[in-house]
């Protein structure tokens, strides 16, 4: 009996024993399709990024400038000189020194330099063994002739301009043999008779001149913004005068750029941008403060205070009442003389004359100057 019970636990052991080994197996089966799920057998696919071929970093760079290009242009009053892209004008600072820029930031936001990659595409009359570089702060390159570096003036806005020539007596266009040419284009001043204003002032192509009576004597009063709708009547040095043109009203005025701005009578001299050919007077009377010039000197058309005279000193005596003619600058130096005596009828009716400072003013006056007695 106690045999028969050893044999059953242990038939029993056996059957939990096997049964258990059977469920792991079924188990192991299940679980193996899993792990080669999450497990793979091939290598990470990371390394096959290098089979996708990329260009040049160089090459994605969208924005590298083209390269700087040199050519020769004629300009009918400086001849042969050096131009660049789309035919503008360069220039040379003569405060520079041999492949060596002295035009600081704020100079080259005026007169950008011509940068260059590597090789200046050259055009026919370009001598290739003047062509070189030099190093501006920021890195870049400066396109050199005959060891100069060159520069863009801001003012030049298309092929022809040289309106940077010799501003401030240090700037100028270069010729094709690297010397620079530090003639320039002079102004002209002439006389042309308007049907309505009477004779004033032009000056080349006969384009009328104006006067702004903000500016005083000898100074021009018209900013950066103002000098592109009124730009001036710039000369290198003496102006060339037509008939009639008073020799002696003729000066200058430097600009803030350093340019010169020719003056007649003091006031310095301007065009208008809306006129747009000879014999145009669009800019007459803008803001009431831009008038043409008389040949005498005079703005044509302003409204001027009408001089109040009254008698002074002693000995004044009321006379019968005639028009004269004075000039109101006369009227003042009167005014200064010691012990001078004036009589004058109260003023009646009083007009400006047209282009003149005259003063038409129905009253009788008499000036004497007693010191000489």
């Amino acid at each position: 009996m106690r045999n028969t019970t050893v044999t059953a636990v242990i038939s029993k052991t056996t059957y939990l024993i096997s049964a258990l080994v059977f469920g792991a197996l079924i188990l192991s089966a299940c679980a193996s399709p899993a792990a080669k799920a999450v497990v793979p057998t091939t290598a990470p696919q990371a390394t096959s990024a290098p089979a996708v071929t990329q260009p040049p970093a160089a090459t994605l760079n969208p924005t590298s400038p083209p390269e700087a290009v040199l050519n020769i242009a004629a300009d009918p009053k400086l001849g042969k000189i050096l131009v660049g892209e789309n035919g503008m004008t360069l220039y040379i600072f003569t405060k520079d020194t041999a492949d060596m820029s002295n035009c600081n930031a704020d100079c080259l936001k005026k007169w950008p330099a011509l940068i260059t990659q590597g090789n200046p595409i050259l055009g026919d009359g370009v001598d290739a063994s003047l062509v070189g570089t030099a190093t501006l702060a920021d890195g870049s390159k400066i396109v050199t002739y005959n060891h100069m570096p060159l520069y863009y003036w801001y003012k030049d806005t298309k092929a022809g301009d040289t309106n940077g020539q010799a501003v401030g007596d240090v700037w100028y266009v270069l010729a094709p043999d690297g010397k620079p040419n530090e003639g320039g284009a002079e102004a002209s001043l002439n006389i042309a008779t308007d049907p309505k204003l009477g004779q004033i002032l032009v000056g080349d192509n006969g384009m009328t001149l104006y006067i702004f009576t903000k500016d005083t004597a000898d100074m021009s009063n018209c900013n950066a913004d103002c000098l592109k709708k009124w730009p001036a009547l710039i000369t290198q040095g003496k102006p060339i005068l037509g008939d009639g043109v008073d020799a002696s009203l003729v000066g200058t005025a430097t600009l803030a750029d350093g340019s010169k701005i020719v003056t007649y009578n003091h006031m310095p001299l301007y065009y208008w941008y809306k006129d747009t050919k000879a014999g145009d007077t669009n800019g007459q009377a803008v803001g009431d403060v831009w008038y043409v010039l008389a040949p005498d000197g005079n703005p044509v058309g302003p409204r001027l205070p009408i001089p109040v005279i009254t008698a002074i000193l002693t000995r004044t005596r009321i006379r019968t009442s005639t028009v004269i003619q004075t000039r109101t600058r006369i009227l003042t130096i009167m005014a200064i003389r010691t012990r001078t005596r004036i009589q004058t009828m109260t003023p009646g009716t009083t007009t400006v004359a047209a282009g003149t400072t005259m003063v038409e003013v129905e009253m009788t006056t008499e000036v004497d100057d007693t010191r000489s007695n």
